[in-house]
């Protein structure tokens, strides 16, 4: 095959991919939207509704363990779709939910279609930035950076517009229909499998589940950073934050969700701007160690400054739109810098199964933020949950001290049409 028909296909899977992955992100954005909403309306409290959540995450976290060495197995088409299909299955079972149960029946009821929920969130995230390990030349870091950047930029703007989508369905259609319209959706989207290679990502030889704890020294540093800093984020940002929205300024409900889908999907564009930013105000190399440990060691500041300021008693509303604002933008970038470094690290037969073990990292601090969130909010404020994200991130930067810069080989990395 010429390099000019493996660079054509290779465009085409990373587009499916993407717009794969797109769809099921504007799903999962609306569903998480929806359920806020809707059990709202029915008289929960943000306490409640959060724990509606942990199955999501803690079954996030199983998944990326063992998605890996499945995608590794059986090749990441089939995890990517299998994610969506389960995404389907929670939708419909979502749809059965009856408002006459008991609150106990219905929250047990709800905490496991979120469960399949989130398998099916971290199966498609796995396999989509897997993917895209496996359409770039591994000589080609400057264009695997952009491209990363902008596929998990575009996700978390999509994200933010799903927020917008779940609210505008509910308000047109309800929650039965919403959730049926959204099915349908993705049930579509699944057609799109049929065009992509059968062995994508799919190894020749067969992994020990025993590998599965067996990784570099560049990886488990990265994931050990990757958990403090998305715990960092969720210890204030899930719980506390619209808690402290509602509670303690006076936003009503539809103002909290309008602010924090804005700001998840400006946190988005910033992401897929930053190889641009980077290349044009930096050295114009790809990130290395020391630009991780730089955008690491400066978000340390900004928690730190907002719980100063609500200290020093400066309006609220002031100090959250400024100091959201600043966290987002620091954040984005620490995000894209750690999204391009997994892979910068990881040799293509080995794709799946490091993406899955660093997503799972990533899952364990979302969950670990969550119920700290809830916990530290409910005796300390906000300001406690500010305090703890500053250590959480100080505890990040000082991990990645200890990285090393990527060496990437000179070997292509996956040739469009080898499995099929």
């Amino acid at each position: 095959m010429s390099s000019t028909t493996a660079s054509s296909a290779n465009f085409k899977n990373y587009i499916l991919v993407t717009l794969a992955y797109w769809g099921f992100t504007i799903t999962d954005g609306a569903l998480r939207m929806l359920v806020l909403l809707y059990f709202n309306n029915i008289g929960y409290t943000p306490i409640q509704i959060a724990s509606l959540f942990l199955f999501y995450e803690v079954f996030g976290i199983i998944t990326n363990f063992l998605g890996g060495w499945i995608g590794s197995q059986f090749g990441l088409k089939i995890t990517l779709y299998t994610g969506i299909g389960l995404q389907i299955f929670s939708l419909v079972m979502l749809s059965w939910l009856n408002p006459g149960w008991a609150q106990w029946m219905a929250v047990t009821y709800v905490m496991v279609a979120q469960a399949f929920s989130g398998i099916a969130k971290d199966l498609t995230k796995m396999s989509t930035k897997s993917a895209i390990r496996l359409v770039v030349p591994q000589d080609a870091q400057s264009s695997l950076f952009k491209w990363v950047a902008i596929l998990t930029g575009s996700k978390n703007a999509l994200k933010g517009v799903g927020f917008f989508v779940g609210s505008a369905l509910l308000g047109g259609f309800g929650f039965i229909n919403s959730l049926w319209i959204m099915a349908i959706g993705l049930f579509l989207i699944m057609f799109t499998g049929m065009l992509l290679p059968k062995g994508m990502g799919k190894i020749k030889k067969k992994v020990k589940f025993s590998q599965l704890f067996s990784k570099s020294e560049e990886i488990n540093i990265l994931s050990a950073a990757r958990f403090f800093l998305f715990g960092s984020r969720d210890v204030w940002f899930v719980v506390a934050l619209p808690v402290f929205l509602r509670s303690a300024l006076g936003w009503s409900f539809y103002q909290v969700g309008g602010f924090l889908a804005c700001w998840v999907i400006g946190y988005g564009i910033i992401q897929s701007l930053a190889p641009t930013l980077i290349k044009r105000f930096g050295s114009g190399r790809p990130p290395q160690a020391n630009t991780v440990q730089f955008w690491t060691f400066t978000l340390t500041i900004v928690p730190a400054a907002i719980a100063i300021a609500l200290q020093l008693g400066i309006p609220g509303n002031l100090v959250i739109v400024a100091g959201l604002m600043l966290f987002g933008v620091v954040f984005a970038f620490n995000s894209a810098v750690h999204s391009y470094l997994v892979l910068a690290f990881t040799d293509d037969d080995k794709v799946a199964l490091n993406v899955g073990f660093y997503y799972m990292a990533n899952s364990g601090g979302r969950l670990a933020g969550t119920v700290l969130s809830g916990l530290i909010y409910q005796f300390c404020g906000l300001i406690g949950c500010l305090w703890t994200s500053m250590f959480f991130v100080l505890a990040a930067a000082l991990v990645t001290l200890k990285l090393p810069n990527p060496k990437p080989s000179k070997n292509i990395a996956w040739k469009a049409g080898d499995g099929d």
